[in-house]
This record gives C-alpha cells, structure tokens and sequence, in this order.
C-alpha cells in the first residue's frame, strides 16, 4: 500500500491517490448507508403486510366462529320441546341440550375468540337473561366495514370488533290480513255493490 508520506519526486502523484481513495471510502459508506435504509424500509413494509395479512385471518375466523354459535343458538331455539320456544341459558348448553333425554348437541366446542384467544365472549341476553347472541371482547377498529354476507349485513359501517353481534332472531310470520283489507273503497255517493253508471 503507497505512503501517504511520499518522498518529493513523486508526492503529487500519490497525494491524488491519496485523494481518490478517501473519496472511494466516502462513496463506499454512503453506499452502505443507503442499503441499509433501503432494507429498514423493506422489513417495515413486509411487516406491516403480514399483520396485516394475519388480521384479515383473524376476521374471517370470527365470522366464521361467531356464525357458528348464531346458528347453534337458532338450532337450540327452534327445537325447544312444546309450544314455548327457549334460548339457552349458557353456551355449555349448546354443547349437551339439558332439556333431552337424549344427548343433542348444537355446537362441537365452545370456541376461542380469535382476536383475545380466550374462551370467554360478550353476551346478548333477552329480558329473561337467556343467550340470543355473542360478540368478541376485542374493542380494536376492524378492517373489513362492507361486503358482508347477508347474515352479517348489519356490521357494515361498525368500528370496532364488539359491534359485531351474531344474534339469532326468529322471523316474525307475517300478520294476516283483516277481513275487507285490500278491498277497493267504494266512490263516495255510489252503493256497494251497485253496477257503475253508463254515460249516454
């Protein structure tokens, strides 16, 4: 490696190679720099991707999860032994119905909320403290706001994962119709009945 303390014949000569190596040095490190940022930038946009990748996952499993207790609980509702149609006191009963003699069950498991992991889920009740309904603890602004099932349409437009409420709600049949409704109301001053009159 050449002197940087060159003799006098040849110092201008190796103080521009001198030079030219610290500037070497300089554009190497920026160089170096600059990838580094580049990479920083990289893992930060793939980071953000994947949690975000791996929220949607956790929303379609709640969907998925919450749907399945909406229609345990419609199951356990409608076969209700005699006239009076019941909710379930607990979800342990969705598991085993106590009302049977028989073992039924509704439901496999009672399932994990996806999003805080644990057992343990917001509850709809009725008047009488019966189960109608669940909903996730996670109090987090969800990503997905449109494009729900029919089902689901009515967590369109929610923030936050506790405004999602799988309800079941039995459809109300229709009232029936009083007699005379939908009949045509008679022109004033002409009886019911009557033919109308021919205009000569």
């Amino acid at each position: 490696m050449p002197s940087c303390n060159p003799n006098p014949p040849t110092r201008a000569r190796l103080a521009q190679t001198c030079t030219a190596a610290r500037h070497s040095s300089g554009f190497t490190y920026l160089g170096a720099l600059f990838a580094i940022v580049i990479m920083g930038m990289a893992l930060a946009t793939a980071s953000e991707l994947w949690s975000t990748a791996q929220k949607r996952a956790k929303e379609r499993e709640l969907l998925f999860v919450g749907n399945e207790f909406r229609n345990a609980i419609a199951l356990y509702y409608n076969k209700s032994p005699g006239a009076a149609k019941q909710y379930p006191k607990t979800l342990e009963e969705l598991l085993k119905d106590p009302r049977k003699l028989t073992t039924e069950r509704y439901l496999r498991k009672i399932y994990r909320d996806p999003l805080t992991n644990k057992t343990e889920w917001g509850l709809v009740t009725g008047p009488d403290g019966r189960i109608e309904g669940i909903y996730s603890l996670a109090q987090s602004q969800p990503l997905k706001t449109g494009n729900f099932s029919e089902a689901d349409r009515e967590f369109e437009g929610k923030t936050s994962y506790a405004d999602w409420k799988f309800v079941y709600r039995p459809k109300q049949a229709p009232l029936p119709a009083r007699p005379g409704q939908g009949a045509p109301a008679a022109k004033p001053g002409a009886s019911v009945g009557s033919p109308p009159s021919q205009s000569r």
